[in-house]
């Protein structure tokens, strides 16, 4: 049974478009790495900048083996890099019911 994530990325200064292009490599490597199920990420954005994407682990064991997977762990490296992680539920829109953000094509 898959297990959905969703992660927030706020871009460090000057680094949105850095970030944007990592984003949308992540769920390409964890694909082809065989982490994923075959449902497309959603990628949004949060008032403040912060990007959130949705996607779709295979399993929660897949989940794990992500994190001894050198691919997966050079664009995590990247990530880290270019973006902060804040909680979900520090985003205003989180903050009321129905949260809503502005769709990121990618």
């Amino acid at each position: 049974m898959g297990q959905f994530a969703i992660a927030c990325y706020r871009p460090k200064l000057g680094q949105e478009q850095a970030l944007l292009d990592v984003i949308r490599e992540h769920a390409r490597i964890l694909r082809k790495e065989g982490f994923l199920t075959d449902k497309l990420p959603y990628v949004m954005q949060a008032k403040d900048g912060t990007f959130i994407e949705v996607f779709e682990w295979k399993s929660p064991e897949a989940k794990q083996e992500a994190h001894q997977n050198a691919a997966v762990g050079e664009i995590w490296q990247k990530f880290g890099d270019y973006a902060e992680f804040p909680p979900l539920a520090n985003l205003e829109e989180c903050r009321r019911p129905f949260a809503s953000f502005v769709s990121v094509k990618l």
